[in-house]
């Protein structure tokens, strides 16, 4: 908390309360059934919103779709990759359900298949590919439909990593809609499986091993002995385990309203590193040929969260002279206002960022941002939602 308040517009939206009955009106299932002697504290952010992004990327592909340009190809895979004399790609996509194969010839490539980005990466023969393998990690989760419980919950509630755990692994209490349903999710807890995607191939891990990165695989895994500990442990789970870590943020939990779902595959990336031999990467990365005609997107959430800035990065890689041009920036700042501009102690700013956002996305107006009283408490109070509008609040446990 003392953290968040030295930001200008962060700390306006946050307070912080080592009180049980504060805590209680923030998140009730925090608080049934707990012991009102125990010290529990939280912080808390009235900004947040639950988003559905399978159903914003149905509504994009389908304004796509309006588009001559554009041509959608689904229960279709990406089997051949070749280089043309002119640098441009000879893509060969062949058809799950028939095998019939068929070619497509483009100037430019993006390979953004999650999971599967590496195999696809590989396939294309750059050289930079061989810098890379891959591990992959799964993720299940508890979860209740019982409506008298998720009405109580509206909030993500965070806590925090084991020792050894990757960042993603932290643990937290979330409120959900999954295909308009009010769900409460809590994990994730990690599983482990030789496939990248979650209807992948058990063949996928070996597939992508090969003579240049089993090295840098080695060496990660000698050097993240907690991690590798760690998913040993997580994968060793018994349901009563995991039903005992769900009870440490919801004493009054019963067994018998929930159920545990496999979420997805996550792929960590290990890339070749000249001092260690190999690194294990947490976060995104992009990968470009050097004659900036094709580039891949590898990581373990390459997804809707990094989407936009992904997008930006994929841009300045392959189009370098083109994206300072004053007519890129100024197609980029049409669709992104604040683009190159620092949020943080801007308030003007964030507030103007905020409601745009909330009005394009027709959510709940955010609280306005005050500056802080003389103890530097946050003034911001959250504001009661509108009838249809779905929020969720952030908390840090």
């Amino acid at each position: 908390h003392r953290a968040l308040s030295e930001h200008k517009t962060l700390s306006v939206s946050w307070s912080h309360y080592p009180d049980q009955n504060q805590i209680k009106q923030w998140a009730p299932l925090i608080i049934a059934g707990r012991d009102p002697h125990q010290k529990v504290a939280a912080t808390w952010t009235p900004v947040g919103t639950d988003v559905n992004y399978g159903e914003i990327t149905r509504q994009l592909v389908g304004s796509l779709k309006k588009d001559n340009n554009f041509k959608l190809e689904t229960s279709s895979e990406v089997t051949g990759f070749k280089r043309n004399s002119d640098n441009s790609w000879h893509v060969t996509i062949t058809d799950v359900k028939s095998g019939k194969e068929h070619a497509v010839d483009a100037k430019y490539v993006f390979i953004g298949a999650g999971g599967g980005a590496l195999k696809l990466l590989q396939e294309t023969g750059i050289p930079e590919a061989e810098n890379y393998a891959g591990f992959p990690v799964g993720g299940s989760f508890l979860v209740t439909e019982n409506q008298d419980i998720a009405r109580q919950h509206a909030q993500k509630v965070y806590g925090q990593a084991s020792v050894g755990a990757p960042p993603m692994s932290v643990p937290h209490l979330d409120a959900r809609f999954l295909d308009g349903k009010r769900v409460v999710l809590f994990g994730p807890f990690a599983t482990f499986s030789t496939k990248f995607l979650k209807n992948g191939s058990f063949l996928d891990l070996l597939s992508t091993t090969t003579t240049k990165n089993v090295g840098p695989m080695t060496d990660v895994g000698l050097d993240n002995f907690d991690l590798v500990k760690y998913l040993i442990g997580q994968v060793m789970l018994s349901d009563e385990d995991r039903f005992e870590a769900l009870k440490e943020y919801y004493p009054s939990a019963r067994k018998e309203d929930w159920k545990l779902i496999q979420a997805g595959q996550r792929v960590q990336i290990i890339k070749k590193d000249a001092e260690k031999g190999g690194v294990l990467k947490l976060g995104t990365e992009i990968v470009t040929d050097k004659q900036k005609t094709l580039a891949a997107l590898l990581g373990a959430s390459p997804g809707a969260s990094t989407a936009a800035p992904i997008s930006i990065n994929v841009m300045k890689e392959l189009f370098p002279e083109q994206f300072k041009s004053a007519e890129w920036q100024s197609k980029i700042r049409s669709i992104v206002p604040s683009y190159g501009q620092k949020l943080n102690g801007n308030v003007a700013l964030t507030q103007q960022v905020w409601d745009e956002t909330a009005a394009t996305l027709q959510l709940v107006k955010p609280p306005v941002i005050q500056m802080k009283d003389a103890q530097g408490s946050p003034q911001a109070q959250p504001q009661k939602p509108k009838a249809g509008a779905e929020t969720q609040h952030d908390m840090a446990l």
